[in-house]
C-alpha cells in the first residue's frame, strides 16, 4: 500500500494520540536529537563534506522520512554505511556531482517504491550484508586514524592498504595531546552508559572534551582551525552549479546506483528491525518512496545521502516513541539546535569527532554475527568472507556483486544436489534388498514393478526437485541407463515443482533420442504449471496428449495396455 504511516494514524486511530502517547513522541523525538547531533557532525566530517551538511541531512532527510514514510518509527539521516562512497564520489566529481547523484538516486528509489520492489530484501543474503556492513566498519575505522593520533599527513590514501602503510610510516608523529582527548573522549562514550542510559556519551563526551580543550587551551585541531566559521543556516542549492548533462548522468550512473540500493537495504532492515521493537508492520514500498524524496530534498538543500538509521530508530522505540510524530520532532529539535548553537561547534576537536565514528563503526561491525556465521556452513563462511574482502579492498557494489554470484553459485549447486533422477526399478530392488523393512509400510507405484514389468521393456524414472539449468546435463544421463530391451520410458513429474527452459531443452533431446531408439515416452502427474509449459513449449504436442497421465499407477497401466495392443498386432 502506497499510503504513509502517519496519514494512516491520523485518518483511523486519532486516539493513538490520545493518554500520553502525543507527549511520549515528542520526548522521544527529542532524545533522538540529541542522539543524533554529534553522530550527524561526525559522519559529515568522514564524508569530506563541511559538518553543517550533516545537520542539513539530519533536519530535511529526517522530516520526509518520518512524514510520508511507511514505518511507525523509522529515524531517518545520514549513516555510517554512506560515508565511504560519499569521500568517493567527492573526490571525483565535487559537491556538486555528489548533489546529482544524490537526486538520480532519489529517483531511482521512488521507482523502486513505484515498482513494488520493497520485498526485494529477502532475496539478499544475510551473510552478504553481514559481509558488507562489517567492511564498511573496517573502512570507516580506518579513515579516523589520522584524526585520532592527531598524524602529520599531507594527504590520506584512498585505497585500504595503501592508507594503513602510510600510517604506519608516521606513527612516529604521533600528537600526544590529541590522542589524549581522544582517548578520554572514547572512555567516556563507553563507560557512561552506565552512569546515565538517557542522556547519550557521545553527546557529554563531545561537551567534556570541547571545554577541556578551549578552556585549557591544548594545541589540538578543531572543527574550526580545519574548516573556518560554520553556517548555522541553509537554502536551496544554485542549480546552476549542477551539470545536468547526459555525459555528467552517465558518469554518475554507477554511484547513484549504488547510493539508491544501499539506502534501500538500510532502510529497510532498519524498518524491519523495528517492526520486531513495536509489533508492528511497516509498508515497504512507501518507506521506498519516503526515502526517495528524503534523499531528493536533502541534496536541493545542501545535504548528504540520508537513510533508516538503525542506532536512532532502536533509540526512539527505547524512549517511547511510536508514531511518525516523534521523527518529526527529532527533526525540528536538530533544526533548532543548529540555529542557536551551531557557532559553537567550532570549538569540537577533530580527535572527538573521529572517537564518536571509532564506536559507530564498532558498533555496525556486527563482529557477534560475523563471528557466527564463521561457524556456519561453508558456503555462507565463504560468501561473507568474499563479500567483507571485497569491500574492505575494492568498493561496495563490487563487492555485493561478487557476494550474489557466490551467492547463486552455492545456491544452485544445493538446488541440483536436491534434485534426484532415480529409476523405480532400482527403488523396487533396494526395498526388497532390505531384509528388516516391513513391506507393508510400503504403498507405492513400486510394488506395481514386480518382474513381470520389469521384464516387459518398462522402465519408470521419479524426478524429485526442481528441473532448472543446474540439473540439465544430469537429466540427460538418463538415456545412458535405459536397458536395451526398453520399449516404454515413464517420467513420474510428481515431486517436480517447477522446470525451467534448459530442462526443456533437454526434456526434447530425450524424446527425440527415445523416437530414435523406438521408445515410447509416457509423462505422469504433471502439476498445473508444468502441463502449461510444456503445452506451450511444444513438448506435450511431440509427446501426444494421450501419453499424459494423473499419476505413476496409470502410466504403468496405460504402459502395460500398450505393450498388450502391440503385442496383439505383432500376432496378427
Amino acid at each position: 500500500m502506497l499510503k504513509p504511516k502517519l496519514l494512516s494514524i491520523i485518518k483511523h486511530r486519532k486516539n493513538e494520540f490520545r493518554g500520553g502517547q502525543l507527549g511520549k513522541d515528542i520526548i522521544a523525538g527529542i532524545i533522538v536529537a540529541i542522539i543524533a547531533l554529534p553522530l550527524s557532525i561526525a559522519l559529515a566530517i568522514a564524508s569530506g563534506v563541511t559538518p553543517e551538511k550533516g545537520l542539513i541531512t539530519a533536519i530535511i532527510a529526517g522530516f520526509f522520512v518520518s512524514l510520508l514514510g511507511g514505518s511507525r518509527v523509522q529515524i531517518g539521516g545520514p549513516t555510517g554505511a554512506f560515508v565511504i562512497i560519499i569521500y568517493g564520489i567527492i573526490q571525483k566529481f565535487g559537491m556538486s556531482g555528489l548533489t546529482l547523484a544524490t537526486i538520480m538516486a532519489g529517483i531511482l528509489m521512488i521507482i523502486f517504491g513505484l515498482m513494488k520492489f520493497g520485498s526485494v530484501i529477502k532475496f539478499i543474503p544475510y551473510p552478504i550484508t553481514t559481509g558488507f556492513t562489517s567492511g564498511i566498519a573496517i573502512v570507516l575505522f580506518s579513515t579516523q586514524i589520522k584524526d585520532f593520533f592527531g598524524l602529520k599527513m599531507a594527504e590520506v590514501p584512498s585505497e585500504f592498504i595503501d592508507k594503513w602503510q602510510a600510517y604506519f610510516s608516521v606513527f612516529n608523529t604521533t600528537h600526544l595531546y590529541t590522542l589524549g582527548v581522544g582517548l578520554l573522549t572514547l572512555i567516556i562514550i563507553v563507560l557512561w552508559p552506565k552512569i546515565n542510559k538517557k542522556i547519550p556519551g557521545s553527546l557529554i563526551a563531545l561537551v567534556v572534551s570541547t571545554l577541556l580543550v578551549s578552556l585549557l587551551e591544548l594545541p589540538v585541531e578543531t572543527i574550526g582551525s580545519r574548516f573556518g566559521n560554520i553556517p548555522n543556516t541553509f537554502s536551496l542549492i544554485d542549480f546552476r552549479s549542477i551539470d545536468f548533462s547526459l555525459e555528467s548522468i552517465r558518469q554518475l550512473a554507477a554511484p547513484a546506483f549504488t547510493i539508491a540500493f544501499l539506502a534501500s537495504i538500510e532502510s529497510l532492515l532498519s524498518a524491519v528491525v523495528a517492526d520486531g521493537m513495536i509489533g508492528s508492520k511497516h509498508r515497504s514500498n512507501m518507506e521506498l518512496v519516503a526515502q526517495g524524496v528524503a534523499n531528493i530534498a536533502s541534496s536541493l538543500f545542501g545535504g548528504i545521502p540520508a537513510t533508516g538509521a538503525i542506532a536512532r530508530t532502536a533509540a526512539n522505540v527505547k524512549n517511547g516513541g511510536r508514531t511518525p510524530v516523534a521523527g518529526i520532532v527529532h527533526s525540528l529539535t536538530i533544526l533548532l539546535i543548529m540555529l542557536i548553537f551551531m557557532p559553537l561547534a567550532k570549538l569540537i576537536p577533530m580527535t572527538a569527532m573521529a572517537a564518536i565514528l571509532i564506536v559507530i563503526s564498532y558498533n555496525m561491525s556486527e563482529w557477534r554475527s560475523f563471528k557466527g556465521l564463521l561457524k556456519s556452513t561453508k558456503s555462507d563462511m565463504a560468501i561473507l568472507l568474499v563479500t567483507f574482502f571485497m569491500t574492505v579492498l575494492f568498493d561496495l557494489v563490487f563487492a555485493i556483486g561478487i557476494g550474489m554470484i557466490v551467492a547463486m553459485f552455492f545456491f544452485m549447486r544445493r538446488m541440483s544436489e536436491s534434485t534426484t533422477f532415480v529409476s523405480m526399478e532400482s527403488i523396487s530392488s533396494a526395498i526388497i534388498a532390505d531384509d528388516d523393512a516391513d513391506k507393508n509400510d510400503y504403498v507405492s507405484p513400486q510394488e506395481l514393478l514386480d518382474n513381470e514389468i520389469m521384464e516387459s521393456g518398462i522402465m519408470v524414472y521419479q524426478i524429485e526437485g526442481p528441473l532448472f539449468f543446474g540439473v540439465a546435463n544430469t537429466f540427460m544421463d538418463i538415456m545412458n541407463e535405459i536397458r536395451s530391451d526398453c520399449r516404454i520410458l515413464i517420467l513420474s513429474f510428481e515431486n517436480v515443482p517447477n522446470i525451467d527452459a534448459s530442462a526443456i531443452n533437454a526434456l526434447n533431446r530425450i524424446i527425440k533420442r527415445s523416437k530414435e531408439r523406438k521408445i515410447k515416452v509416457i509423462f505422469a502427474g504433471l502439476n498445473e504449471q508444468l502441463l502449461k509449459v510444456v503445452e506451450n513449449t511444444g513438448v506435450l504436442a511431440k509427446v501426444g496428449e494421450g501419453n499424459v497421465c494423473s499419476n505413476v499407477n496409470a502410466a504403468i497401466t496405460l504402459a502395460k495396455n500398450s505393450l498388450s495392443l502391440k503385442s496383439v498386432s505383432d500376432r496378427k
